[in-house]
């Protein structure tokens, strides 16, 4: 490995190499929206809200019987240590392309066909920000599109293929068709977790201190089938090697695999 990065904050961290911050929920924390959530992990906090448009997309044909997920991406004014200004104008570079991310890692687990003509926008809006905010937007944003989904469901907006093709009137699903339908509009769900290289040592779930110190970091999303979203890995005025990426991977499989049964667990009591 390359000369690592000069560091910018002391190296003080009260967790194990490979000890993840404890995630948090509280479902519903805003009323108002189809379905939220408010996610801790550790001092990073995000609230994921899940709203559905009244129609789809402009640029989807007028006939779609397809559906459509988005998400935006927003830091609070009071979640950083300075005043984070708010984008007026549009989202920035940075906001524009953690939006993107989210966006492709909710669609990487969504049927658009079985999701019907509904158009999803998850909102994820960080409230304190302390390391891994794009991680913890992608793993609360899965938990609230699929409580959306499930509420969709329930509420008969979101029917199953077949019945939208035959044009069926009134439908009504058993409890067990409609946990059949759920897994075929969302198969599977997703998460993601910040890994990192300090000197030669693997960090998992990087706060600021973490990340302000590591020499390679890297943001990794994955499906609870096993399969990668995205992966992004920078050398921070430093390299790395083959053997160096591969146990950042395994690192951040063995976090993300904590972060599915943490989703699935969740589920099975709602």
């Amino acid at each position: 490995m390359g000369m690592g990065k000069l560091k910018e904050t002391p190296l003080d961290s009260d967790r194990d190499k490979s000890q993840m911050r404890t995630p948090e929920v509280e479902l519903d924390f805003t009323k108002n929206a189809l379905a939220s959530v408010l996610y801790r992990q550790g001092n990073t906090v995000v609230l994921a809200c899940a709203t559905k448009a009244s129609s789809l997309p402009r640029w989807f044909p007028r006939d779609a019987t397809r559906g459509w997920v988005n998400a935006e991406y927003s830091l609070m004014p009071g979640s950083t240590d300075s005043r984070f200004r708010r984008e007026r104008q549009g989202a920035k570079g940075r906001t524009m392309e953690i939006e993107r991310l989210i966006a492709r890692s909710l669609r990487g687990v969504v049927n658009l066909d079985e999701l019907g003509p509904l158009s999803l926008t998850v909102d994820c809006d960080i409230l304190n920000a302390d390391g891994g905010t794009r991680c913890a937007s992608i793993t609360a944003a899965s938990i609230a599109l699929r409580l959306a989904i499930r509420r969709l469901i329930r509420s008969g907006d979101c029917l199953p293929l077949e019945s939208r093709l035959n044009e069926l009137d009134d439908v009504q699903l058993t409890a067990e068709q409609m946990k059949t339908h759920e897994q075929n509009v969302m198969p599977h769900d997703v998460a993601a977790i910040s890994v990192g290289l300090i000197g030669n040592d693997v960090y998992l779930d990087l706060d600021y201190v973490l990340d302000s110190n590591a020499d390679v970091d890297m943001n990794v999303i994955m499906t609870s089938n096993g399969e990668f979203v995205e992966i992004q890995g920078t050398g921070e005025e430093s390299t790395f090697s083959s053997e160096q990426l591969t146990r950042l991977i395994e690192m951040s499989k063995s976090g993300i695999s904590k972060l599915h049964t943490f989703q699935s667990d969740l589920f099975k009591e709602i």
